[in-house]
């Protein structure tokens, strides 16, 4: 059997256009020259596998690098969104642009605040000894007063001595009692020495002005009132039975109404639940146009949100939303739900992707512009918009506005599906700057018609800024009292934070509506009041809106 294989090697040049042999042939074994085949095969894939993996490693490099640019601006940076050459005039013209902050120089102040709410206590000062002249020593005679303020508020403990009438029997009739007393003066919890200041004072510390119930006790004995935490734990358990009809009230109300804004962050519980491992629970807001509810599930799923909204007694339901997918999820499963997406989501994709990737700076403050002109003209819609009128019957303002925004939407979607239908990387970019963009322009695709429910409802804004604002509060005590201890205490929270916010949104004082309210509770010896109607502000009258609009008067 022939083992060699004859391969010939050439070099070849020319001679008077002739092939010239420069070196001689080689002869090798035919096992000799599968090997060497099979060896280079091998080698060319490790470098191809090597190269691949240096391309996934660089691009690795470019995004953790594209983060510390990020994190770095967002510590360090200014917080300008305003294109520069970085030029020299450029710099210092955009320097020179950069409003101060506070009031401008120059500019009308407000004037002296007035407090015309404030209790006034005259307190006169007189001259402890008459001044005379001091050439000939007559004293100086009344003329008149003048007055000026000295706003003060003064907070203090102390206790009501109740003292109670008895009255003795003056007849000799059987059968009645021989000493009456008049009764106590209510209380909320019958059986606790506190009185309703005191949990006024606390639920409002904790759940409107988001701050640790120890903190507002540790104040109290400064004031000469310490107060175990166990006595507070205990009282707000039994009050929380007190706010469940005014939470259930919430919940009815916002179910006849058709217009939302949702939105979700996490909370802390710290009890073992069954079912639940950790103690990371998610707190739920959903805001309408009289309500703002909150509730504090165990988890983030679609769940939450279709048990929430399933109740309702509309079928034409708009929810302003993120694009989080369990929202997306809830219009799957609830048909009559349309999703309206946030337009500062995405204008925060190009902003993001500007910050991590400068060669993107320009192309992405670019789409930011767009977004701007966006929000502009949609401003400038519905100041002509009459809510009482459909599209059709507007002004022709608002016509003429409406027509000029979507021309603007059809110019952005067409130059977004130009840029994905010819997707490739520019000579100049790098493959991962292109796909930023790709990525970026195809979330823009796939959620256009979330983006433009706004276009043909006026009365739906354009972002989720309303949802992000009401969940602001509960997000600032939540940094600073690290969530609930306990599964009750998470739901006296999410009703407390539904009720407070409600009332704010209504234009009423909350301390006026609560001291109202806890008294009702009082009177009804620790129960809910029977009727809820002058505590929901859609059911009070005009008068009783107007009370509890003005501070509580506790002269």
């Amino acid at each position: 059997m022939d083992t060699s294989c004859q391969k010939e090697f050439f070099v070849v040049g020319h001679n008077n256009d002739q092939v010239v042999n420069i070196l001689p042939s080689v002869t090798i074994a035919k096992q000799e020259y599968l090997h060497l085949t099979r060896t280079a095969a091998y080698w060319k894939g490790q470098h191809k596998q090597a190269t691949l993996k240096e391309e996934a490693l660089k691009k690795i490099i470019e995004e953790q690098k594209a983060k510390i640019r990020d994190l770095n601006k967002r510590l360090f940076g200014k917080k300008s969104e305003k294109k520069s050459s970085g030029k020299k005039e450029d710099v210092n013209k955009l320097s020179s642009s950069m409003r101060p902050r506070g009031q401008q120089s120059g500019s009308k102040g407000h004037g002296r605040t007035l407090h015309p709410d404030l209790p006034s206590v005259e307190e006169p000062v007189n001259f402890i000894t008459v001044p005379t002249c001091p050439n000939c020593g007559t004293p100086y005679i009344l003329n008149n007063c003048k007055k000026s303020e000295i706003i003060e508020v003064e907070v203090k403990a102390y206790k009501r001595i109740i003292v109670r009438e008895t009255l003795k029997k003056g007849c000799s009739c059987k059968g009645e009692p021989s000493l009456v007393t008049a009764p106590i003066p209510p209380k909320v919890i019958p059986k606790s020495q506190y009185g309703i200041s005191i949990w006024e004072a606390i639920l409002l510390s904790k759940f409107l002005y988001c701050q640790p119930t120890n903190r507002l006790l540790a104040q109290y004995k400064e004031l000469g009132l310490p107060i175990s935490p166990g006595s507070i734990a205990g009282g707000l358990k039994t009050i929380k039975n007190l706010f469940q009809p005014i939470y259930d009230a919430l919940y009815i109300q916002q179910m006849s109404e058709n217009r939302f804004h949702n939105d979700e962050s996490g909370w802390r519980v710290f009890e073992s639940v069954a079912g639940k491992v950790g103690n990371r629970w998610w707190l739920w807001v959903c805001r309408s146009a009289s309500v703002v509810f909150y509730q504090i599930a165990p988890g983030r799923g679609a769940n939450v949100v279709v048990e929430h909204f399933e109740n309702s007694t509309k079928q034409n339901i708009i929810v302003v939303c993120d694009r989080y997918s369990a929202y997306k999820s809830l219009a799957r499963q609830l048909s009559f739900i349309i999703l309206a997406f946030c337009w500062a989501h995405v204008r925060r994709d190009f902003l993001d992707a500007a910050k991590k990737y400068p060669e993107l700076e320009e192309w992405a403050l670019d789409w930011v512009d767009k977004i701007a002109e966006l929000y502009h003209i949609n401003n400038q819609r519905v100041k002509e918009f009459d809510s009482k009128q459909i599209i059709q019957w507007q002004s022709a303002a608002f016509k003429q506005k409406h027509k000029k925004l979507v021309e603007a939407m059809k110019k952005m979607a067409d130059e977004r599906d130009s840029f994905i239908d010819s997707y490739k990387p520019h000579v100049s970019e790098t493959i991962l700057i292109a796909e930023v963009k790709y990525k970026i322009l195809v979330s823009l695709q796939n959620h256009w018609q979330g983006l433009s429910v706004f276009v043909e409802h006026p009365e739906v804004p354009m972002d989720n800024n309303k949802a992000e604002r009401s969940i602001r509060n509960p997000v600032t005590g939540r940094k600073n009292f690290y969530g609930s201890g306990s599964l009750w205490s998470s739901q006296l929270a999410a009703m407390m934070f539904s009720i407070f916010q409600t009332i704010r949104l209504s234009g009423l004082n909350c301390r006026h509506w609560l001291r109202s309210y806890l008294t009702a509770c009082a009177d009804n010896y620790g129960q809910p009041p029977e009727d809820l109607s002058p505590f929901l502000p859609w059911r009070m009258d005009e008068k009783r809106r107007k009370q509890l609009a003005n501070p509580l008067d506790t002269s």
